[in-house]
């Protein structure tokens, strides 16, 4: 039950991306910090990697992308999200296999075990400077 009049679930909906929240603000340190390693003022892209595994929703990166880059060097700058699909290697045949859940079998030979090798990042791919 919600209480607290229509406010309520617009906070709620907000609280829903202060994980990304807090990635974009990680990923503007690092922006700022390269400017001043490399010496440049002004950002015209930023591409992302986003694994599928990674806990992390690209519609709320874009979401607030512009919010916590207003003010920044980024201001402006274009966001591209690349979605990395999950991979992993079987335990049982030890084939390649694609995963869109920790938990999923082996799709050549159906065995629950399967280690997780690729989609669980999020990483600064590109970055397009002025």
């Amino acid at each position: 039950m919600l209480s607290g009049g229509g406010n309520t679930l617009f906070i709620l909906k907000q609280l829903d991306h202060m994980h990304e929240i807090s990635l974009l603000e990680g990923l503007l340190e690092t922006i700022e910090t390269q400017a001043q390693q490399q010496s440049f003022h002004k950002v015209a892209k930023v591409v992302l990697e986003v694994g599928q595994l990674s806990c992390v929703e690209p519609e709320a990166l874009r979401f607030g992308f512009k919010v916590v880059m207003q003010g920044s060097l980024a201001e402006a700058a274009e966001l591209s999200i690349i979605e990395v699909e999950g991979m992993g290697r079987c335990r049982q045949c030890g084939n390649n296999t694609p995963v869109d859940s920790w938990y999923a079998p082996c799709v050549n030979c159906g065995h629950p075990f399967v280690d997780i090798e690729q989609g669980t990042e999020m990483r600064l791919k590109d970055l397009w400077v002025k």
